[in-house]
């Protein structure tokens, strides 16, 4: 076996082991932002994430990757073209991975797929990991656990074919170019989790008769800062997984597209836009801790389409501004809009992730994509973004719309008052500190400690 076949298979092994933490910081920034009486609930719906969505990717979502490229239709080859060192992984109907196709494993001639599959199972576990600190505190973990499975087993995979691969329609006839997934990881579930917003409603109190917002305060807001930075570390490794190792290109590596690129590229992008982002975060919001941080993520998911071939001056110009934006916007969100998105999900992964796609168009023009060598342009990014807007809206709508309608998408209102982990699991996980009345804040800055207040307002919130 060949010193590349093994470096290969190392590379993906270790990038998949490192993205495990993106998951850990995504249990552990959720449970920060929730309410004490909700952690364990939250905690548990980033566990099953991943027991719901493995299995859905790996029996449907692994073939719709390789037999959708072409639209929403499948198609099936006998045989195919694939760069090299990749060879039956890019076959539809034949290739090594598919789950009735017996080559899959243990199969000693075959030192990629299985890392190969891995990596795209964590960027499904992040899609409804997104999600779930969107709908928090007041959504049904098996409601919660359908449209995860829906969206990171399925939805997120149909953009990825189209626009993710070098054989997607968008890629060849559009010279579509998203690198890091700006839009068909974080957009898409941004907006899959709009969709679901507007059925599931607001937690109970969060907005008071006049419809002025108030703010629950979390339960540790230094749990939340800590939770992104860990994401933050992992993202390192999202962003190496996205590169593939090839014999044909130069320098050795390349993007999902199979145009040239660097680990020194990305280094540069990932490292700016995380700088821009929070100085962006930080002067935007005159210092709000969540905001300063949330930047930071805002500045990231802009950069990602177009890390591999952007330089650091522009990727810390857009990280800065970029963060603002996500600013600006989530508070209309939250404000005038009353979308209760509990970790501004919607905004940071959703606008911004296609927001960045459009400004590959804008900065990244003429760049050759895919093996055709399509120029990347505006009017190409701006036929991605409007084809996978509809596409995660709409399914996340109708999805949670379907679940509504059978008394299946949010706990009862008793429930959520008393909290979900002594709902689900019939204890208080932090008995020492006693049961004590919630803190929010009203809209003109006040903090109130009443249980009672929530209670009163419950007819206006649903």
């Amino acid at each position: 076996m060949s010193t590349a076949v093994v470096f290969t298979e190392a590379y993906y092994f270790f990038t998949v082991a490192l993205m495990w933490f993106l998951h850990v910081g995504f249990m552990t920034y959720e449970a920060g932002v929730s309410r004490r009486k909700n952690i364990m609930s939250t905690a548990m719906k980033n566990i099953m994430t991943i027991a719901v969505v493995t299995p859905t990717f790996y029996y449907f979502g692994w073939y719709v990757y390789f037999c959708m490229q072409e639209g929403l239709k499948f198609t099936v080859s006998a045989n195919g073209a694939s760069p090299a060192g990749l060879e039956g992984l890019y076959f539809c109907g034949d290739g090594y991975g598919l789950p009735w196709d017996g080559s899959a494993g243990p199969n000693l001639g075959d030192n990629i797929t299985g890392v190969f599959w891995a990596a795209f199972v964590l960027f499904s576990w992040t899609t409804g990991s997104i999600m779930s600190g969107a709908v928090l505190e007041r959504i049904r973990i098996s409601a919660y656990l359908w449209l995860t499975a829906l969206m990171g087993g399925l939805v997120w995979v149909v953009a990825a074919a189209w626009g993710w691969s070098y054989g997607g329609w968008l890629t060849v006839h559009f010279g579509y170019h998203d690198f890091a997934a700006s839009g068909v990881v974080h957009g898409i579930s941004g907006i899959f989790a709009l969709g679901v917003l507007l059925n599931l409603g607001p937690r109970l109190g969060r907005y008071d008769a006049e419809g002025n917002a108030r703010t629950f305060k979390p339960h540790n807001v230094h749990m939340t800062l800590m939770g992104l930075m860990i994401i933050f570390s992992a993202f390192y490794a999202f962003y190496a997984a996205c590169l593939a190792i090839t014999a044909d290109t130069t320098p050795g590596w390349a993007n999902i597209y199979f145009n040239p690129t660097t680990l020194s590229a990305i280094t540069y992008t990932i490292t700016m836009g995380f700088a821009g982002g929070f100085a962006g975060g930080y002067i935007f919001s005159r210092g709000d801790p969540f905001w300063t941080i949330s930047g930071g993520l805002a500045g990231v998911v802009t950069v990602s389409a177009g890390a591999d071939v952007y330089s650091p001056n522009l990727v810390l110009i857009l990280a800065f501004f970029s963060a603002g934006i996500a600013f600006h916007v989530g508070n209309w969100f939250d404000t005038k809009a009353r979308i209760d998105d509990a970790v501004g999900a919607v905004t940071v992964h959703g606008v911004m992730g296609f927001f960045g796609v459009i400004c590959v168009g804008i900065f990244a023009a003429g760049y050759p994509t895919g093996p055709a060598g399509v120029e990347t342009s505006f009017l190409g990014q701006l036929v991605g973004a409007t084809a996978l807007i509809p596409l995660a809206f709409f399914t996340g709508y109708i999805a949670s719309w379907i679940l509504k309608k059978l008394n299946l998408l949010r706990v009862p209102p008793e429930v959520e008052l008393e909290g979900l982990d002594m709902a689900e699991y019939g204890m208080d996980f932090f008995p020492e500190h006693g049961r004590a009345d919630e803190t929010i804040i009203e809209a003109d800055g006040t903090e109130v400690v009443s249980a009672g207040v929530l209670q009163g307002d419950y007819g206006a919130n649903r």
